[in-house]
């Protein structure tokens, strides 16, 4: 006798859920490592504190990802061209307002959205 493969539940892919969970910490650990060393380099872009740079990347992050759901368009700092640049430096500039310890003038989000964008060109946090 054959065996009916219609009566069998389909197999669910186990730990996928857990994969997408741990590249998106994975993500997130490296963009607070980025952030770490922008604020070493960039004037105008401080953030002081361990769980300061990890509360500034979950922001970021989120609001990165807000506004490439609602508006259809890549926020990295290379992603678009100038807009994506202008995007990624006023998304570091409105973080500050929503994570204490973390200062950002004008000038420091436009040169943080540059070195971001450096860094993210020869590590990037999106291909993990």
């Amino acid at each position: 006798m054959s065996e009916n493969n219609s009566n069998r539940e389909p197999q669910k892919d186990v730990g996928k859920g857990n994969n997408s969970l741990m590249r998106w910490v994975g993500r997130l650990v490296l963009f607070a490592i980025i952030l770490a060393i922008t604020s070493f380099l960039t004037p105008g872009f401080s953030i002081r504190g361990f769980w300061t740079f990890v509360l500034a990347s979950v922001v970021i992050t989120g609001l990165d990802y807000l506004v490439e759901s609602f508006m259809k368009v890549d926020a990295s700092p290379f992603g678009k061209g100038l807009k994506g640049f202008i995007i990624s430096a006023v998304i570091i500039y409105l973080a500050q307002f929503l994570v204490p310890n973390m200062r950002v003038s004008i000038i420091g989000a436009i040169l943080a959205s540059l070195v971001i964008g450096v860094i993210d060109a020869i590590i990037p946090s999106r291909s993990m």
